[in-house]
């Protein structure tokens, strides 16, 4: 704060103390009660010293509340006039034995605190030399002996040590306030500093405090948690009901610090932290700390270099794998075409050919699965990008027309960043999952395609089947690689697809809903387009 400001405050004070002293002896001197010896002597002189005293009083906040002119001025003037009428009260009540000499000693101290050192002492030096002039005065021209030399010296030394002491505890006092503003301003900026790093900061924080009502939070959490609006002293269940449960098991269960741990919230999957915060012991006042990452992104970066890798690796499978694969197919459809061979050999080149076809399809999974690290998105409306791919599938295979059905319960068109040969994969492979199964239904077979949601929360793709349901044993093992429930099966489809989603900032998750399974692909916030 300014120096002038606190000094202009000071002022204010100080005029109210005048104000307030010149009305309470007024008010004695009109209602008779003025205590002895006040006034005793010269009665009529200390009444107009008072009464001028409160005149100047009262006219002294006109330049106070106009400021002029500068306060150092004004306390020129009102402590060389506290010393003139207080030494003629100090007089008309007989002498330095009356007391009033002591309302010098707070002017001088009042005048100490605004005015620099040598100002300040020579104010109370010329105090002391009023104090010694009046006794002086007493002595010559009064007729009683109301001096006392020794009393006014004490007086006098004591206006300059009073003189001294609040200059040196002012200044002090004001070099504490400036360091203490200088530390607020530092803490200020550091506070901003922080919040500043906090709110750019990738990882989602959220800070909440013992009745778990957030009392911080980022730009990342927000949108992690997809809760832009929610208000600071909000309840986290308010923000997500999935952290909020997965805070309270941690509180029960009293951990000191919590190990990262994978949270699957449609259409978000997170991995979220729980750090105690201590609060200096007070057990009621403290908190924690709960940190967000999005495990898509987190799972994207640590298989960086496994993809980079299997890179690799399936360029070398293709080279030693494909081209004496060819041969061994070309061989056997040459051996086919034999007129002399035996229907049971026969037999043979067609089991040749079948599992020539698989171990194929195996290697374009796998060289696939190498090329995942490679998206190329593009906007896509996605309720006309579902139809053109269902009419082609019916297209390609007519005999599944009558099992599918396309359910949209979107109204408004949706556009998400995807790489549309993934999505093509990623749904191709569930569609054919899903009519396999259906065929095995005992009822009429169903392959239903859903697009649901509409905003950035709950936007999916579920492709649904009323077949077999899927054994309980196998369902942690579904997105596995290389685990598959049928023969012919290269157990690398769901896993892929899972992988692609992954690729695309997007979860591919499996749900049993009664008679049905589901597979739900549930686009992240951070692929949907809003549209004005």
């Amino acid at each position: 704060m300014d120096v002038t400001i606190k000094a202009w405050r000071i002022m204010r004070l100080l005029t109210l103390y005048r104000i307030v002293l010149a009305m309470l002896i007024v008010f004695l001197i009109h209602t008779g009660y003025l205590p002895d010896p006040l006034g005793e002597t010269y009665p009529h002189l200390f009444n107009t010293s008072v009464f001028l005293y409160a005149i100047i009083s009262l006219l002294a906040i006109y330049p106070l509340l106009l400021r002029t002119p500068h306060y150092t001025w004004q306390v020129y003037t009102h402590t060389t006039i506290d010393i003139v009428l207080f030494t003629l009260m100090m007089h008309a009540s007989g002498g330095i034995s009356s007391g009033v000499g002591m309302l010098l000693v707070v002017s001088i101290a009042n005048a100490s605190m605004l005015l620099a050192g040598r100002m300040s002492v020579f104010f109370a030096a010329v105090a002391s030399i009023a104090v010694l002039f009046e006794q002086f005065y007493s002595q010559v021209y009064s007729h009683t002996s109301q001096y006392n030399y020794s009393m006014a010296g004490l007086l006098g030394l004591a206006l300059i040590v009073t003189s001294v002491l609040a200059t040196v505890l002012a200044k002090q006092a004001r070099e504490n306030a400036d360091l203490a503003h200088a530390r607020g301003l530092d803490l200020a900026n550091m506070s901003e500093l922080t919040e500043q790093v906090i709110s750019q900061m990738a990882t989602g924080v959220l800070v909440v405090d013992q009745q778990q009502s957030v009392r911080l939070v980022n730009e990342a959490a927000r949108r992690l948690l997809d809760a832009p609006s929610q208000s600071l002293g909000t309840p986290l269940q308010y923000f997500s009901t999935e952290l909020n449960l997965q805070l309270r098991l941690w509180m029960k269960e009293r951990k000191s610090i919590y190990a990262k741990q994978r949270v699957d919230t449609l259409p978000a999957s997170l991995l979220i932290q729980i750090v105690p915060i201590s609060s200096g012991g007070d057990e009621r006042k403290a908190g924690v700390l709960i940190f967000l990452e999005d495990a898509a992104l987190v799972d994207e970066q640590s298989q960086q270099l496994r993809l980079a890798s299997l890179g690799r690796l399936t360029a070398g499978i293709a080279h030693e794998i494909r081209n004496p694969l060819s041969s061994i197919g070309h061989a056997s459809a040459l051996l086919a075409e034999s007129d002399h061979l035996p229907p049971e050999d026969l037999r043979l080149t067609d089991i040749i050919k079948e599992n020539t076809a698989r171990v194929n399809r195996i290697v374009e999974d796998v060289l696939q699965l190498g090329n995942r690290d490679r998206v190329s998105k593009e906007k896509l409306e996605i309720s006309s990008w579902l139809q053109r791919f269902i009419d082609e599938l019916v297209y390609l295979k007519p005999e599944i027309k009558p099992l599918v059905i396309f359910d949209n319960k979107v109204e408004q068109p949706i556009h998400v960043i995807f790489d549309s040969g993934h999505l093509h994969q990623i749904l191709s492979n569930l569609f054919r999952n899903a009519c396999d199964y259906a065929l095995l239904s005992e009822q009429t077979p169903e392959v239903i395609v859903r697009l649901s949601g509409g905003d950035s929360r709950s936007t999916f793709i579920e492709v649904i089947n009323n077949g077999p349901p899927v054994k309980e044993q196998h369902r942690d093992q579904l997105f596995e690689p290389f685990f598959t429930t049928t023969a012919k099966g290269t157990g690398l489809g769901l896993y892929l697809s899972r992988e692609l989603a992954q690729a695309n900032q997007s979860h591919l998750a499996h749900q049993q809903q009664k008679n049905y399974t589901c597979f739900r692909l549930s686009f992240n916030a951070q692929v949907i387009i809003e549209e004005d």
